[in-house]
């Protein structure tokens, strides 16, 4: 059910960007359209078909948008990601022997000189 959803709401995607842009321009925007405003002073113009058929696309978006965050709400069933992480097992690392030795620090019961004298 929600891959059915999905490809709808992605067709509605490219419909409405198709629609958008094959809608004619009002004028004014980013400063092109040759000025003047066409002889309106003010208002908005009568609904052409392709302004309602946005309209009706973008309601469609809308809707297939809130149905799938219902299902991804309904499928994740109370769940946290970080219940999912706790749940994993935690890997030890080993430490990896590259074959250089350090020198290491005089035993207890050592005599020696920890520092060289001045002698």
């Amino acid at each position: 059910m929600e891959n059915v959803v999905l490809i709808i709401h992605l067709l509605l995607a490219l419909s409405l960007i198709g629609a958008v842009l094959l809608q004619r321009s009002e004028g004014g925007g980013l400063g092109m359209g040759g000025g003047g405003g066409g002889g309106r002073v003010a208002g908005r113009s009568s609904g052409t078909a392709m302004g309602k058929l946005t309209w009706i696309l973008a309601g469609a978006f809308i809707c297939t948008s809130m149905v799938l965050t219902v299902i991804a709400a309904s499928n994740s069933a109370g769940s946290s990601v970080l219940d999912r992480l706790t749940d994993a097992p935690v890997r030890e690392e080993q430490p990896v022997d590259s074959g250089i030795t350090a020198p290491l620090p005089p035993a207890a019961d050592d005599d020696a000189p920890v520092l060289p004298t001045a002698d």
